[in-house]
């Protein structure tokens, strides 16, 4: 059996079980893009951004590492792992738990507009942040000029298969987190004019379906996959 890395895209929509970060007064912390232009504000709930002031010298960013080092046995703020947070529509609802059942927990990443690149099994509390520039105001990152501290848990040094299924908005986080991966890395790409990506083999996945080719191009992936496990080249798949 071949064994590669998978990484897929953030989804806006999130599970309706999934936990919050709390403040010292308890309140649920809503982490957007832009909190300042958050309009509505809901009653016990705060916003912030991910490397916001969190107390005592901390980052939110920081409170979350901690915290899912310390989630031994127990997990209070019913945080889910990451790839239990994401709820497409149907037919894709489960897309993100069918790619950890097929490539494994330890070979899917998620690619988050405001986390980074995370670990599916990586305790994510629920959020607003996209680089889609036709959301909310206050949900959008705007990449070339929003300072994030990214995270970053795929190891460098693996010569594995790297594929990465995203829309274009977030290849650059894709491109920047994974620049000094030593395997393989390939992106699919919908778009009619051609990415520019260094050193990724870019792939292009047609389909009608313009706004949710990725769950499709993911499922199709998933299919090849099974079909042929040891002789899958993701280069050579076609939409």
């Amino acid at each position: 059996m071949k064994v590669m890395k998978v990484v897929i895209s953030c989804a806006g929509s999130k599970a309706d079980n999934a936990g919050y970060m709390k403040t010292k007064d308890e309140k649920c912390v809503n982490f957007v893009g832009n909190p300042a232009k958050v309009m509505s504000r809901e009653p016990g709930f705060c916003y912030a951004r991910p490397d916001g002031e969190a107390g005592d010298s901390k980052t939110w960013r920081d409170k979350l590492i901690a915290y899912n080092e310390s989630c031994v046995k127990a997990n209070p703020l019913g945080l889910l792992p990451a790839y239990k947070l994401y709820t497409p529509n149907k037919p894709y609802k489960d897309i993100y738990t069918q790619l950890v059942e097929v490539f494994g927990i330890d070979n899917v990443y998620i690619l988050s507009a405001g986390w980074g690149l995370i670990q599916a099994s990586f305790l994510t509390p629920k959020y607003d942040i996209t680089f889609n520039g036709s959301a909310d105001a206050y949900k959008q990152r705007n990449y070339k000029h929003d300072c994030y501290n990214d995270f970053n848990h795929l190891e460098s040094a693996i010569d594995e298969d790297l594929l990465f299924l995203g829309g274009q908005g977030y290849l650059p986080l894709f491109c920047d987190r994974t620049r000094h991966y030593q395997g393989r890395r390939v992106s699919y790409y919908n778009s009619a004019k051609k990415p520019k990506c260094d050193d990724v083999k870019l792939v292009h996945y047609e389909t009608e379906d313009k706004y949710r080719w990725v769950y499709e191009c993911a499922t199709k992936v998933i299919e090849c996959y099974k079909s042929d496990p040891c002789g899958f080249d993701p280069r050579k798949m076609q939409g």
